[in-house]
Formats: C-alpha cells, sequence, structure tokens
C-alpha cells in the first residue's frame, strides 16, 4: 500500500516569505510550522497555506517539490 503525500507552499504572515515542503500529514505539518517546532520556519510564525496537491508517492513529492523552488 502506497501512502499519500502532499507538496505544499505555506506563507509566512509575519513577512510574506514563502516556504516549499512536502510531508504526509498537512495538517500535522502545518501545526507544526506554526508551533515553531521547525528549525527553518520557527521565526516567521505565523504560517498560512498557501498552495497545496497531492501525489500518490514520496519520490514524486521530491521531485515536484524540486522543480517548484526552480
Amino acid at each position: 500500500m502506497q501512502m499519500e503525500f502532499y507538496v505544499y507552499i505555506v506563507q509566512s504572515e509575519k513577512d510574506g516569505s514563502f516556504y516549499f515542503g512536502q510531508t504526509n500529514n498537512l495538517d500535522d505539518r502545518l501545526k507544526r510550522h506554526n508551533a515553531g517546532s521547525e528549525k527553518y520556519t520557527s521565526r516567521k510564525t505565523p504560517w498560512k497555506l498557501f498552495w497545496h496537491t497531492k501525489v500518490s508517492s514520496r519520490a514524486e513529492a521530491m521531485k515536484l517539490q524540486k522543480s517548484s523552488r526552480t
């Protein structure tokens, strides 16, 4: 059984910057960003979900995440 993954973009409500990521639990990941639990995003809380899409594998999520940054 394959697990679904999400590729997402969150936007900082503090300064408008964006963070691109991938996860298998979008709700939990957003909570962790807003709780300051993630080192890279902790200084720019709060974060809001800007965009997301569901993909069928982690490999696909990583490929899409990488291509989103270019």
